[in-house]
């Protein structure tokens, strides 16, 4: 590797085959578009699209959807090395249904098992991710072995290197024990340094959904900054010395699933540069809120010209304190 990367990015990948029609039952659906999908993956997308240098570690199928998701990985300019197929395990396909403003059920066929879980220890470029100036990980990561001993190992080795975040990422579906989430999620904690999650996946993590409580918590778990996404109330992000509230951004949702993973490149985005608190937050919002406005997930990721566009005092959905939108 001849210099470090921007961004790694570990956990799901897979192909996302959403509608073409709005409001119609999955079972009526006629026509279907196939997008490069995973939540650490689109985050790695996101933070491309924003100019950086993002790789992501993961495993698909030995098949085509598996040599697809390859293809669109290199079209995004996101670096597949780390990519690897398995050959009993089918690569992931996830359906969704849009119902806009807030309703997008998603259906994952990751069975047996996805390959992006069969990640194993000793595979790892433990220098590579040590090095990263952002190490991303998920919690769906921590589900099954071998991918969480993978998770945690990577954990242990970078040892609080740079920044880096743990994307809570609670899918129930995807844990035999939802219990057992909890010890994991607390396994990870003291080992990264920014932690992001939903009412949901905070409560999963530490117990709470009082926001400020699930901060105050998180914090005392060992991490630096604590994001908390509060849907129609905005974004709360905590330190040990500031907090922000960032108020969301109102837009006509059409699809609401990448919002949350444009939300992750963007603050990624403004951790390398060094931003203000409360800019990164701005920007991370909107960022969401303008996949949102959009069907797919990663090749909907925004460039930070239309980021900056739309917080422009001159955009007509610059301001407001409710939106549809929900990170």
């Amino acid at each position: 590797m001849s210099s470090p990367f921007d961004v790694i990015t570990m956990g799901r990948i897979g192909v996302d085959v959403y509608p073409l029609q709005t409001g119609v039952p999955l079972p009526q659906v006629e026509s279907f578009g196939k997008y490069l999908g995973g939540t650490a993956t689109n985050v790695a997308v996101a933070v491309a699209r924003l100019g950086h240098r993002s790789a992501v570690i993961s495993r698909t199928g030995a098949d085509p959807f598996g040599e697809y998701v390859h293809q669109a990985l290199r079209d995004f300019g996101v670096d597949d090395r780390w990519v690897s197929p398995v050959e009993q395990y089918p690569t992931p396909v996830t359906f969704c249904e849009l119902f806009p403003p807030d309703d997008f059920p998603l259906y994952f066929y990751r069975q047996p098992k996805a390959p992006d879980l069969e990640i194993h220890p000793g595979e790892l470029d433990y220098d590579a991710v040590a090095a990263a100036r952002i190490f991303w990980m998920t919690g769906t990561g921590l589900a099954e072995e071998p991918s969480r001993a993978a998770t945690l190992a990577a954990l242990r080795h970078r040892a609080k290197r740079g920044t880096t975040v743990f994307d809570l990422d609670w899918r129930p579906m995807f844990w035999a024990d939802h219990d057992e989430a909890r010890h994991w999620y607390r396994e990870a904690l003291p080992h990264v340094t920014v932690a992001v999650g939903n009412l949901d996946e905070v409560e999963r993590a530490v117990g709470s959904r009082d926001p400020e409580k699930a901060a105050e918590l998180l914090l005392e778990a060992g991490v630096e900054l604590a994001v908390v996404k509060q849907g129609p109330k905005g974004v709360l992000a905590r330190t040990r010395d500031a907090e922000v509230v960032a108020p969301p951004v109102p837009v006509e949702v059409v699809n609401g699933l990448g919002a949350g993973d444009a939300f992750g490149g963007a603050l990624c985005h403004g951790l390398l540069l060094g931003w203000p608190l409360d800019r990164t937050m701005r920007f991370a919002n909107a960022a969401g809120a303008l996949v949102a406005s959009r069907l797919a997930c990663s090749s909907a990721m925004p460039h930070e010209n239309e980021v900056e566009a739309l917080l422009s005092p001159n955009s007509d959905r610059s301001s407001g304190e409710e939106s549809e939108h929900r990170v």
